[in-house]
């Protein structure tokens, strides 16, 4: 593989991606669907991973999706994403959701994730992606926590492994 240049954080960014919330998007509470945003998540991360790379793109892992509050009838869900870093064929992808009430435009973190891509060749394996150049104290500090959670997984399989070959 040939070394790719390297790209910057903005050049892939998806800002304020927009959806409002209407009933058919709510749970039996009232709420918006937690896999419904979930979904949107998975595809404007695609966007972000496929940009970045210029190859298809396919989701690899999803780690730490929090929802941190409720979004209800009625409310603008906002979706930022960015790519965190990349490796030599994968992405992690940063997703930030806010709910906006467009009544007083105010708006709520609501949901927090970040999602593995894996870029993909003409013969659906596994091809080398460019680097990430962090710009901006943000965009460096969200690369270096990166590779923590990169580190994390890593070790996380490996106990998955090592207790699975521990089973009689």
């Amino acid at each position: 593989m040939t070394k790719k240049p390297s790209k910057k954080v903005r050049e892939s960014a998806v800002d304020n991606h927009t959806y409002k919330i209407f009933p058919n998007d709510l749970n039996h509470y009232g709420t918006a669907f937690g896999g419904m945003i979930m979904a949107i998540c998975d595809r404007i991360a695609l966007v972000v991973a496929e940009r970045h790379s210029r190859k298809t793109c396919v989701t690899a892992s999803v780690d730490s999706m929090h929802f941190l509050r409720p979004a209800g009838e009625g409310d603008i869900l906002l979706f930022n994403a960015a790519i965190n870093r990349s490796w030599t064929t994968s992405m992690e992808i940063g997703i930030r959701v806010e709910a906006e009430r467009f009544q007083t435009g105010e708006k709520r973190h609501i949901v927090s994730a970040y999602f593995t891509f894996i870029a993909l060749d003409d013969h659906k394996k596994p091809t080398e992606v460019p680097a990430v150049e962090p710009e901006t104290p943000l965009e460096k500090r969200r690369y270096e926590e990166a590779g923590d959670r990169r580190e994390s997984r890593k070790k996380d399989a490996e106990v998955r492994v090592k207790k699975r070959t521990n089973i009689v």
